[in-house]
């Protein structure tokens, strides 16, 4: 065990180490968007629908929060893990590993960074509003449904309806997925699937995923205010 973890750690230690740790925390948070974005749109098919799912999840609180803790822990792990390697590939210059067709970073690389303190904000944010519900009244008996459980529907309507916290959520996930459309193919490269054959789907790929994220997930704040959901 120990053997395993000193070298884990002079692995981690590594530019390429660092790359692998991050395209792997990366695509579990990529597959975790999808999930989530399938989840909350279950709101179209009506609140008995969206409200049975989510004490269906709540019913298993050992693997909810297995897979919360596993989520916190790939998310922080992915943050942390990126700007070190961005501090230590800075301090090397141009001893860093780099693939032999690396091209020349796109605005959305440059700027992940910023883009991603603001994430972590909005996460935050997220997190306190709809999972820990603070400062709102959102665990009373005003949401709880005529079957028992707790009305997600009617959370979600009444948490969109303040313009400003459906505003902040659509200008978030923009970023977000301005983020993910660099990131999706940073991490088939980093794992060594890309070729030259690949690259271009790989890539069409990554825009065609950010896209449906962003439409599916800022089509709820949109419908809210839109009236369309109520």
């Amino acid at each position: 065990m120990n053997i395993t973890a000193n070298s884990f750690i002079k692995f981690y230690k590594s530019s390429i180490g660092k790359k692998v740790v991050v395209a792997v925390t990366g695509l579990a948070l990529i597959g975790f968007l999808l999930g989530h974005m399938i989840g909350n749109l279950k709101i179209y098919a009506g609140a008995d629908k969206i409200n049975s799912y989510a004490a269906w999840l709540h019913s298993m609180p050992i693997v909810l929060w297995g897979a919360r803790i596993g989520l916190l822990a790939c998310f922080f792990g992915h943050i942390i893990t990126t700007i070190m390697l961005v501090i230590q590939n800075r301090r090397s210059k141009g001893s860093q590993y780099v693939y032999k067709h690396t091209n020349k970073a796109s605005s959305a690389s440059r700027t992940m960074i910023w883009s991603g303190i603001i994430i972590i904000c909005f996460v935050i944010y997220h997190i306190l509003h709809y999972t820990v519900r603070f400062a709102n009244d959102y665990d009373s008996s005003a949401y709880i449904d005529p079957n028992g459980n707790h009305d997600v529907y009617k959370m979600l309507i009444d948490g969109f309806s303040w313009w400003p916290a459906s505003l902040f959520y659509i200008f978030s996930m923009a970023l977000l997925c301005w983020h993910l459309s660099h990131g999706f193919a940073s991490v088939f490269q980093t794992l060594g699937l890309r070729t030259d054959k690949t690259w271009t789907i790989i890539k069409a790929t990554g825009y065609a995923y950010s896209l449906v994220i962003f439409v599916g997930n800022c089509s709820i704040p949109v419908s809210v205010l839109a009236g369309w959901l109520s």
